[in-house]
């Protein structure tokens, strides 16, 4: 049984009756008749592995459960300019499906499969456009009430099951993330290879990508972020544009997505290979903070605990190195650590860079479970400021990894980058 199949099960069992439906992403327009590259839709890709445009999952869960899949008819012309497509009667076979129909049949069949059903899950919301159309199925059964028909009484956010399924990995989902954190981690360590002063941003970019399609990752996961000098000081720069300077820091935070998964590696640098004293300074405290918030990262402890352990240890060393004044509970009751620190130590990674499900449950902050992904990300970022001494002026430091909670210690899954300083800069000295 695919993986596929197994999550529909799951889905089913948690549903008791109704009817799903899921589309997957619209392809888009970037200029004039040229499209972006296509990306399907997480929540569609989770539960058919479909990678074609034009598709919609349906599924009819009740005494008889049915799944059914809409998609582009098989087309030899079309075949010539844009590729291979799998039809109808291809996907059915390859997929798993109980039934597929060409997705111009959908709006004609959509009513009759809605009849008599108790409920409808539907992502409400997502899309303008699929809610205008699900409301004409539904108003379309509406009009058959003389007739004895009955349309869903509810429409139920489908996301809300799914968000808690994809929270927990199975299997196939470690196997896929396990290698593109090697990956990922491989394209980091080429970066610092290829770094030197006087190269440019987008360069080293470029070594990224090249290392990612290399090993057969489809897409970065996210737009790179590599921000040299002050540059790394903001958080999502993206122009990649700026030529890197000796005595400057490196920040590179990229991930590979591989089969419809995201890495997500932030590592920091000296452009010219070795840390200054004070870089190493301000380096070592994030490390240090990072490695509190991991052991945090453990059944029983909740989703805040390590950004609690790191907060901790990054204001101490604010306070060392005297850009805070007062106690570690003052600062950060104040918040005045937030000029040096404003973003959380992690998120939840999967399908999406930030993946879905809920942070909070009854308005307290869940609790860590096996098989669930996040990074640990805390950072150190110091502008130009007439309290801060010159000497920390525009030095930017994050690291992050993808980590995974398992019934022990955490599984670290990007280990292939570089971290600590001596491997850093043991890494950049050998690029020769």
């Amino acid at each position: 049984m695919t993986p596929y199949r197994e999550r529909r099960e799951k889905l089913a069992q948690q549903m008791g009756a109704g009817v799903v439906v899921v589309p997957t992403a619209q392809e888009q327009l970037r200029n004039r008749d040229s499209h972006y590259p296509f990306r399907h839709d997480s929540y569609f890709y989770y539960l058919s592995g479909f990678p074609e445009p034009e598709a919609v999952l349906v599924m009819l869960v009740g005494e008889n459960t049915k799944t059914i899949l809409f998609c582009r008819e098989k087309n030899l012309e079309r075949e010539i300019w844009d590729g291979y497509r799998y039809g109808p009667d291809g996907a059915r076979e390859a997929f798993g499906f109980d039934e597929a129909y060409p997705i111009d049949a959908l709006d004609q069949m959509m009513p009759k499969l809605l009849a008599d059903q108790p409920s409808l899950f539907f992502d409400l919301g997502a899309d303008a456009s699929w809610d205008t159309r699900v409301v004409g199925w539904l108003n379309s059964v509406r009009n058959e009430a003389r007739n004895g028909v009955t349309a869903p009484g509810g429409i139920r956010d489908v996301r809300a099951l799914l968000d808690e399924m994809r929270l927990i990995k199975d299997a196939h989902e470690l196997d896929i993330m396990r290698r593109g954190g090697r990956l990922s981690g491989g394209a980091h360590q080429r970066a610092m290879q290829a770094t030197q002063p006087g190269r440019w941003e987008y360069e080293i970019e470029a070594e990224l990508l090249h290392e990612f399609r290399r090993h057969g990752a489809q897409y970065p996961a996210y737009t790179p972020i590599v921000a040299g000098g002050a540059n790394a000081c903001v958080l999502h720069y993206v122009s990649n544009n700026a030529q890197l300077k000796d005595g400057d820091l490196l920040l590179i935070d990229a991930g590979c997505e591989l089969d419809g998964y995201a890495a997500d590696i932030t590592r920091t640098f000296p452009v010219n290979g070795k840390f200054s004293a004070v870089q190493k300074d301000v380096y070592e405290l994030v490390l240090a903070a990072q490695a509190a918030a991991m052991t945090k990262v453990q059944v029983g402890c909740h989703w805040n605990e390590p950004h609690e352990a790191a907060l901790q240890v990054l204001v101490q060393g604010m306070l060392d190195f005297k850009l805070c004044a007062g106690s570690v509970d003052s600062v950060i009751e104040s918040g005045d650590y937030r000029r040096f620190y404003m973003h959380k130590t992690g998120h939840w990674l999967g399908m999406d860079v930030h993946d879905a499900g809920e942070y909070k449950r009854g308005g307290a902050w869940r609790q860590l479970m096996p098989g669930m992904m996040l990074t640990v990300e805390p950072g150190f970022y110091i502008r130009p400021d007439e309290k801060v001494p010159e000497r920390f002026w525009n030095i930017g430091i994050r690291i992050e990894d993808d980590v995974l909670v398992t019934d022990g210690a955490c599984e670290v899954l990007t280990n292939a980058a570089p971290r600590s300083v001596a491997e850093i800069e043991s890494c950049m000295k050998a690029k020769a």
